[in-house]
């Protein structure tokens, strides 16, 4: 894409952006006067940094006076733009579409939003589930029923982790004491 085309694109945001002001506007076009006087006459600076119009409208004018001179203008406002208004320069709509298609990391922009519940993963499940299992056994094998639940509290107890071993144990030795 030329740098005019591109001109053309980001005069609007150039001319909306509150980060150009009088001062930094005036930098640009003395620049652009002193260094490349065949692309902005004295004269034709000094109606640019005519503080009785507002800088908005000044800029547009700018802009489109850059568009007519050609290719080499708008490439040199570009090179202006970045040397004393960086931040500015790195945001214009053609820079960060530049930045972005060139970016291998962005080029999906369809992001999938994955819905997390739980992130500590399986082995917390099952603990829990294990948990609960033992607690349902407790309950089920209460003290009414001792005589056989105590020996599948005691086999209930194999497949749990240590702690819940030692509860189930405990209430199964317990329950034969009695």
């Amino acid at each position: 894409m030329g740098n005019s085309l591109q001109l053309i694109e980001d005069s609007a945001f150039l001319r909306a952006d509150r980060r150009l002001d009088t001062e930094l506007a005036d930098k640009l076009i003395l620049q652009l006067n002193r260094i490349y006087p065949q692309i902005l006459t004295d004269k034709e600076a000094t109606k640019f940094r005519n503080l009785d119009v507002p800088t908005s409208v000044r800029l547009g004018e700018l802009l489109t006076h850059l568009q007519e001179k050609g290719e080499e203008a708008c490439r040199e406002f570009y090179r202006a733009l970045h040397l004393h208004v960086e931040e500015v320069y790195y945001s214009l709509p053609t820079r960060l579409r530049l930045r972005d298609s060139m970016d291998p990391l962005a080029i999906p922009h369809v992001y999938k939003q994955r819905y997390v519940l739980n992130d500590r993963g399986p082995f917390f499940f099952l603990g829990c589930f294990g948990f609960a299992v033992g607690v349902a056994l407790l309950y089920y094998y209460s003290e009414a029923k001792v005589s056989g639940g105590s020996r599948a509290l005691g086999m209930a107890a194999l497949g749990l982790k240590r702690k819940a071993q030692e509860v189930l144990i405990w209430y199964t030795e317990e329950s034969f004491m009695k």
